[in-house]
């Protein structure tokens, strides 16, 4: 199987990355035989949430998002004999923030070329928010403030056909990253029914609204996930609807480009189709 990209990629912009340059995620990338690059840096989170990681270190801070569409573009022109590289961004869909998640876009979706929709905060019953994958440690605080595991899936479920509903502009993204993160701890933390059918769902809103399906295979180098994102049923599930499946490791570090693609089934992998109205 020839997969020629990496279309979820972090860079030392990420707060809890390594401070890897981007110039090294380009080298790996061509040495690992890739023809495709797309770096999806996460947004800064929309004005008036605050971070609910106990580290606060989610996304990158808005100061610094100039600099990194500066330098993407400069090691564009660096490499474009060698590889094809493109900016985006990792968007956070934060239920009760569509506003200020469309102004944010409204800013950055000028300048970028591609973008991933994904969700990593949930509301509580309480109106608290929490981030999903921060920890075991803080994956059982948040199992306990929501009564059980199968409600913290429920409400992930629920608010993942949230965002694939939700009114975002003209620049939101059209694919949708990681959609079994929730099992990012399911060997700790199993719920006691699967959650098969509400997967099933999410996959048929994503073919009615034309997205396209990150493939993340992040998950098979998590301790206590150990599969792709999503798993590879469902993958091939969204290729019987149409639904374009683009290849991404989630890469945090640059030795993680293209990392665990051997192990995707022999389906046929899409080049993103790109932010709407891009001027790229």
């Amino acid at each position: 199987m020839n997969i020629s990209g990496d279309f979820h990629v972090h860079t030392p912009f990420c707060p809890h990355g390594t401070k890897d340059r981007m110039e090294a995620y380009v080298k790996q990338a061509i040495e690992s035989g890739l023809t495709h690059l797309t770096f999806t840096e996460h947004a800064p989170l929309p004005a008036g949430f605050s971070d609910p990681a106990p580290t606060e270190d989610s996304s990158m801070p808005a100061k610094s998002v100039e600099t990194y569409l500066k330098e993407a573009q400069q090691l564009k022109k660096t490499y474009r004999d060698k590889l094809v590289i493109q900016v985006g961004l990792e968007v956070d869909f934060i239920a009760g923030f569509e506003k200020e998640t469309c102004s944010l876009l409204e800013k950055w979706g000028p300048r970028i070329d591609d973008a991933i929709l994904s969700v990593h905060m949930l509301r509580s019953p309480e109106g608290k928010f929490v981030c999903l994958d921060y920890s075991v440690e803080e994956f059982a605080s948040i199992v306990s403030i929501f009564g059980s595991v199968e409600a913290v899936y429920q409400v992930y479920y629920r608010t993942l056909q949230q965002a694939i509903t939700s009114e975002l502009g003209r620049y939101k993204p059209k694919r949708l990253g990681h959609i079994t993160l929730v099992e990012k701890f399911i060997q700790a933390f199993p719920p006691a029914r699967k959650f098969e059918q509400e997967i099933v769902e999410i996959l048929s809103l994503m073919a009615e609204n034309g997205m396209e399906l990150d493939i993340n295979t992040a998950g098979l180098y998590k301790e206590y996930c150990q599969s792709i994102y999503p798993a590879e049923k469902f993958i091939r599930q969204a290729y019987a609807l149409g639904i374009p499946l683009v290849p991404g490791s989630d890469s945090h570090q640059a030795d993680h480009i293209a990392r665990g693609f051997e192990d995707l089934p022999d389906l046929h992998y899409a080049f993103p189709e790109g932010i709407s109205n891009s001027s790229n």
